[in-house]
């Protein structure tokens, strides 16, 4: 009778653990510093990603990121019980169905895995600090049934986080101290440091050969690794226990820095910033607090020469800061959230690099400086300088530290800059060629641009004519001279915004005008034409621009990039590099687009109950994303354009969370 009882109960019982493991092993958690350093992850500890790893350190802050501990083999073993905690997939792939899994996950300062078996109870929790790339591994017991033996295997990466590891005489091991050193050749200045007082260290070095990474392999990219171990950790459990394995990674400095740390004193310092970010925080709306912290994230320190100060990586895992999406995300992450200091801070960060009027779109991770292939980033950075100018009331900051860049960004453009970027004879502003990929749609492989925008585009005409506006605007009880200067500026702008993109048969906006062609793709670009403070066209224009995008562009998770009745449209974002590059901009959904969506449509409805609350629902889902799907806590990048809009791209993406968190503050005020 048991034997067929099993017999019965056993295909159940793992199609059970089947679902439960491909549930777990697709929600992803995500822990950052102000380094731009970070661990990552799955809730069930499988790594799936290159990405993935509990230790991912910056050799040139936020610069040069190594996996340094890409994951841990725990196991607990009695004399006839055995618990692999970790999951790892191989190539090729084995029919072991993955056990025990987390009974519970969850995450706050940390994040903390729950399990539950026959001879104990246990949380496992990963604390990464926050000014040094030193992570804690704590372990807790309980309910201990029987003595036990707990073990753990760590293995190193100690590569490129871009890059995969393979197998050969590159590892070595060094002792310093009571430090276990993990040394790679190929980085000759960096070591990975582990240490515990709690467990002894066992030396017996062995390659693991051929892990995969799914999410790696489903996008078209080399997807096997080895990993070095250097051995094994060990400790006897007869009763409740609390042990703490370190890991850090950096030069020679790193034995002095993680010397005497304290995993409470550490949990207490993340939990004190933490209720600092929450603190400057006008609402207390619990979503609101959670949107603030997740913004938080994003926020990292910089030093330009000896100066430091604040920028905002772009998405995580594979993005550095950028111009373009940390302007954009400025007011969400910071200005949302009181944060005028930091927000200034970042300002002045892209402010210092300009060159030839121009806000750079981002830094290289290979040490060649500052990159300014962009048309928008500098008129984003007038419109986030002056957001924050309305938003702290900091008029003398303001006047002497952003006014004079903003002024030298629009002469630069009046007057003609790089890529051909200049003021035209009907005072709109043209830039690019066929070979240039200037705006925020900017895919390009193999040579081939797959959203070629050059020439006149409208949301750069919709940024333009608003920083002609808000100029005039400031100067108006300060320079009369100015003022009317700006003002007929703006008045001609606005005339040869609606003559050159108004598309009368269409009833919406052309999205890009060569001389030769009026492209009248249906895009999310017009949107900007209405959402920002100025707009350029008229009451009825405005309302017929929102109804085109509402009826063909709007889902539950942000805007299409282009209408799905266009031949031209994708509505799936899969496949190699090529296949999603020519997606990325031709259909796949945007979520940071919906800040602008909700501002355009609540402006039109002059901002009242029903159209907040009309937009209210249409952000439930991407709510509900934030909570429980993807990475927990954070927003993805993109998401399919077609039904059921699956989340792809970077896991955490700092214009959607800031977008985001816009649009709910603007529903909920």
């Amino acid at each position: 009778m048991a034997e067929l009882a099993e017999k019965i109960l056993k295909p159940k019982y793992q199609q059970i653990q089947i679902n439960e493991f491909e549930k777990l092993i697709e929600t992803e958690w995500l822990l950052t510093n102000k380094r731009g350093s970070f661990a990552s992850g799955t809730s069930c500890c499988c790594n799936t990603r290159r990405y993935h790893g509990l230790l991912t350190g910056s050799l040139r802050p936020p610069a040069k990121r190594i996996v340094a501990l890409a994951n841990c083999l725990e196991t607990i073993a009695a004399e006839k019980q055995r618990y692999n905690l970790n999951h790892f997939e191989f190539e090729p792939p084995s029919s072991e169905i993955p056990a025990p899994l987390p009974s519970g996950f969850r995450k706050d300062v940390g994040v903390h895995f729950d399990y539950s078996t026959n001879l104990c109870s246990l949380t496992k929790s990963i604390f990464l600090m926050s000014d040094f790339d030193i992570i804690a591994i704590v372990y807790e017991f309980s309910d201990v049934q029987q003595k036990f033996e707990f073990t753990v295997r760590p293995f190193a990466a100690m590569r490129n986080y871009h890059s995969l590891a393979k197998a050969g005489d590159n590892f070595y091991l060094e002792w310093q101290d009571d430090f276990l050193a993990v040394k790679n050749k190929n980085l000759a200045q960096a070591q990975l440091l582990l240490a515990t007082d709690e467990m002894a260290f066992m030396e017996d070095a062995q390659w693991w050969r051929n892990f995969s990474y799914r999410q790696e392999k489903s996008r078209g990219y080399d997807y096997v690794e080895d990993l070095w171990s250097p051995g094994v950790f060990r400790r006897t459990i007869d009763g409740r226990t609390k042990i703490v394995l370190w890991a850090g990674f950096g030069d020679n400095d790193m034995p002095l820095k993680m010397s005497g740390l304290d995993v409470d004193v550490i949990i207490d310092d993340l939990t004190l910033q933490q209720k600092q970010v929450l603190s400057s925080v006008k609402s207390k709306d619990p979503v609101a607090l959670s949107f603030a912290i997740a913004a938080d994230q994003f926020i990292i320190d910089r030093r330009i020469e000896k100066l430091k100060t604040k920028s905002i990586i772009a998405g995580f895992p594979w993005f550095m800061d950028w111009g373009r999406d940390a302007l954009i995300s400025l007011e969400g992450l910071l200005l949302s959230c009181g944060r005028y200091e930091d927000a200034m801070s970042v300002l002045l960060s892209f402010a210092y690099n300009a060159d030839e009027g121009m806000i750079a779109n981002f830094f290289g991770d290979d040490e060649t400086g500052a990159h300014f292939n962009s048309i928008d980033t500098s008129l984003w950075f007038i419109h986030a300088a002056f957001k924050y100018y309305k938003t702290s009331g900091d008029i003398r900051g303001f006047t002497s530290r952003l006014m004079p860049v903003i002024r030298w960004v629009i002469d630069s453009y009046q007057q003609g800059t790089k890529f051909g970027i200049k003021a035209d004879a009907d005072g709109l502003i043209t830039g690019g060629s066929f070979d240039t990929q200037l705006t925020w749609m900017d895919a390009k492989f193999d040579n081939v641009a797959f959203t070629p925008r050059y020439g006149k585009a409208v949301e750069i005409n919709a940024l333009w004519y608003n920083a002609i506006c808000n100029c005039a605007e400031f100067y108006k009880d300060r320079d009369a001279v100015l003022k009317e200067n700006f003002s007929k500026m703006a008045d001609r702008i606005a005339a040869s915004f609606r003559d050159c993109f108004w598309y009368q048969q269409g009833q919406y906006l052309y999205d890009c005008v060569t001389n030769d062609y009026k492209d009248a793709s249906i895009r999310p670009n017009q949107i900007f034409a209405v959402s920002l403070p100025f707009s350029p066209l008229d009451g009825q224009q405005q309302k017929a621009v929102v109804s085109c995008v509402e009826n063909n562009l709007l889902t539950p998770y942000g805007l299409r990039t282009l209408a799905a009745s266009d031949s031209k449209y994708k509505g799936k974002y899969q496949g190699g590099p090529k296949e999603r590059d020519g997606a990325y901009h031709q259909g796949t959904v945007w979520p940071w687009l919906i800040g602008a969506f909700v501002e355009a449509y609540l402006k039109i409805n002059d901002y009242d109950k029903q159209s907040k609350k009309t937009c209210a629902g249409r952000l439930e889902l991407l709510i509900e994303h934030f909570k429980n799907n993807g990475c927990m806590g954070s927003i993805s990048e993109i998401f399919d354009g077609d039904p059921p809009h699956q989340p792809r791209g970077a896991i955490a993406q700092a214009w959607s969370v800031g977008e985001v968190l816009r649009a709910y503050l603007l529903t909920h005020s």
